[in-house]
């Protein structure tokens, strides 16, 4: 069963309000959404497991924890899902990067492809899908199920803004991903656009209307 994990981190809330601002330009906007994705990646990335490795210390020899960083992929969908990979390669430097490009028709809502670029996923690896905004749910859904096919089984999906309406229907297809937001927000309008939201992710990343 998916679990849902909404971050309440007061660094992370506090970024959150600044990128809702419409006042708010887009290289600010671009920096603090790599920012809040580095402060998310800590959570989602908890329970990767360690292994043990001897090593000296410049004092006596001892075993440390080690974490195999190219068992991670970090995949966003394209293109606002590329403004939360610098934060997470901050921490994670070493994570293979794979892309899925869709967008939404406009009349249909529905996720159209147009690109797919995965890594090699070996069966014990993790998949972080990003994307900064989960609305219908329906680019999430068709992102992973394109890892599945690649043979993923450990997926994960972050987001910063998710509508409930997101939220149940991604739960729904993919049960066993679970979903990590930086807020839950009201509900979706009449044109699919989450409300309160903060617009459209990828426009206010790179300066387009």
């Amino acid at each position: 069963m998916t679990k849902v994990m909404i971050m309440d981190h007061p660094l992370i809330q506090h970024k959150i309000g600044i990128i809702r601002n419409e006042k708010t330009e887009h290289k600010v906007f671009r920096e603090l959404v790599s920012e809040i994705s580095m402060l998310m990646a800590y959570e989602v990335t908890r329970d990767l497991a360690l292994e043990d490795e001897v090593i000296r210390t410049p004092m006596a020899q001892t075993t440390v924890k080690t974490l195999q960083e190219d068992q991670v992929s970090l995949i966003p969908i394209l293109r606002a899902g590329l403004g939360m990979i610098d934060g997470m390669l901050t921490l994670i430097p070493n994570a293979r990067v794979g892309f899925v490009g869709l967008y939404r028709d406009h009349d249909t809502s529905k996720p159209i492809e147009y690109y797919c670029k995965l890594p090699d996923i070996v069966d014990e690896s993790l998949s972080i899908v990003l994307d900064p905004m989960l609305a219908t749910g329906g680019s999430a859904i068709a992102a992973i199920n394109l890892i599945k096919a690649k043979g993923g089984k450990n997926i994960k999906f972050v987001c910063l803004i998710a509508a409930p309406e997101g939220i149940e229907a991604l739960s729904k297809a993919h049960p066993d991903v679970d979903i990590y937001a930086a807020a839950k927000d009201e509900r979706l309008n009449e044109i699919n656009y989450i409300l309160p939201g903060l617009g459209d992710a990828g426009d206010r990343l790179y300066g387009t209307k």
